[in-house]
């Protein structure tokens, strides 16, 4: 039996917790965390760097009321980081034996040519652009598809080459084995249905729909601004409370599987569909919280916000936005090591002054916006600024939780 070192922490405040030892480069990412009846959560922590945890300063820095201790459990399952490592070594295994048997020549290149990562919604893999380029998978055909498949344990394979130009960000997807391109994918207790020929879906964003999912928003009435099918929508439903949700979105085919997606959650009696431009949007000062996810910039929906929060007790506006962070100093040496967890952790950090120099000037702005809006005075504090993924490399995408009050 393995056994592993785990921060074990409250889990109301594992989601902090998680982000700190990130950032710390002490969380072990080759397991998940783990849940526990007693309503606590254990974050595998790397052995060789317990040294470097200080508990005490830890809480103070991350909750100071809450609690953790340092805990040895039995090896919890892997995570999906480390499952798709192995998954993709079987993928390689699968084209390198499929294409010798066929007399055809293994290099370093067609290695390459294989994904190392993947989107799965069901029984359906989803590839990503820039794999599969090489002609002999397509000469191949319908049987390389079969054998990926198999070592994948789907039934589906499709491959998106690019996102259209349309205004919709509708994808160019093409099915490569099966008929259908309708899938189900479950998030967080949460079923979202849609066609992936179609609609959007970023799995990059599941931290920030668990930190929406975290949020007490009992009583509120929430803006999502650009809804899509719903991937924080939801959230904000079925486990932040939201007493009401105001969901627009301007692509038909989303607006389609968002309603689809509120019934089969049981949401769609605390949700109004706006369909169409949100700047079209015929509501006023209703909104205790406006959600503006829409990268790489949300600005044009900045005066939408604006004239939707509260006018007597103002709200909270959640900002996305993509902010670059160039680092000359930066070499392509550098760039390796920066895949590793704590090379990570590191320039995140360098990073943060960025995104607080741009989440500075986004308040000054919104609060200079809800002035001329109002006609009346108010103020903007920065509550939070949260990390939910590298877009590219020295494009980070960010969001601005943002107070704001009347005067």
């Amino acid at each position: 039996m393995v056994v592993i070192p785990c921060l074990k922490v409250p889990q109301r405040h594992a989601q902090m917790f998680r982000k700190y030892l990130l950032s710390q480069g002490v969380l072990d990412r080759k397991y998940c965390a783990q849940k526990h009846p007693d309503g606590t959560v254990t974050l595998p922590v790397i052995a060789s760097v317990l040294g470097q945890l200080d508990l005490v300063a830890l809480t103070k820095d991350v909750a100071q009321d809450s609690f953790c201790e340092i805990v040895d459990i039995q090896a919890p399952s892997l995570s999906k980081k480390e499952k798709v490592k192995s998954s993709h070594k079987r993928l390689v295994e699968t084209a390198q034996s499929l294409l010798v048997s066929k007399g055809e020549e293994w290099n370093e290149d067609l290695e390459r040519d294989i994904p190392s990562r993947w989107q799965c919604h069901g029984d359906l893999v989803l590839f990503n652009e820039g794999s599969f380029n090489n002609a002999i998978w397509k000469e191949i055909g319908s049987e390389f598809w079969t054998a990926v498949a198999v070592t994948l344990g789907v039934k589906r394979i499709a491959q998106i080459k690019k996102i259209s130009q349309d205004g919709y960000r509708t994808p160019i997807v093409t099915v490569l084995l099966g008929d259908s391109s309708y899938v189900t994918h479950i998030d967080n207790h949460i079923r979202y249905e849609f066609d992936v020929t179609k609609c959007m879906f970023s799995s990059g964003n599941i931290t920030e729909k668990l930190r929406i999912a975290s949020f007490d928003c009992s009583g509120e009435t929430v803006v999502d601004l650009y809804a899509g099918i719903g991937y924080f929508t939801l959230p904000y439903l079925v486990h932040a409370k939201a007493a009401h949700v105001h969901a627009c979105e301007w692509n038909p085919d989303a607006v389609k599987a968002l309603q689809r997606n509120l019934q089969i959650n049981g949401a769609s009696d605390r949700c109004t569909v706006h369909p169409g431009d949100n700047r079209q949007l015929p509501l006023y000062a209703l909104a205790d919280r406006v959600n503006l996810g829409l990268i790489p910039s949300s600005e044009e929906g900045w005066p939408v916000a604006c004239r939707l929060l509260k006018r007597d007790t103002g709200g909270m506006l959640h900002i996305h936005q993509n902010v670059t962070t160039l680092h000359h100093e930066a070499s392509a040496i550098d760039s390796e090591k920066d895949s590793s967890l704590e090379e990570s952790s590191v320039r995140i950090q360098k990073d943060m002054h960025v995104w607080t120099a741009w989440a500075s000037e986004t308040a000054r702005r919104i609060c200079t916006l809800l002035s001329d809006t109002t006609e009346s005075k108010w103020k903007t504090n920065i509550k939070h600024i949260e990390h939910v993924k590298t877009y590219a490399p020295h494009i980070s995408h960010v969001v601005l939780d943002l107070e704001c009050k009347p005067l």
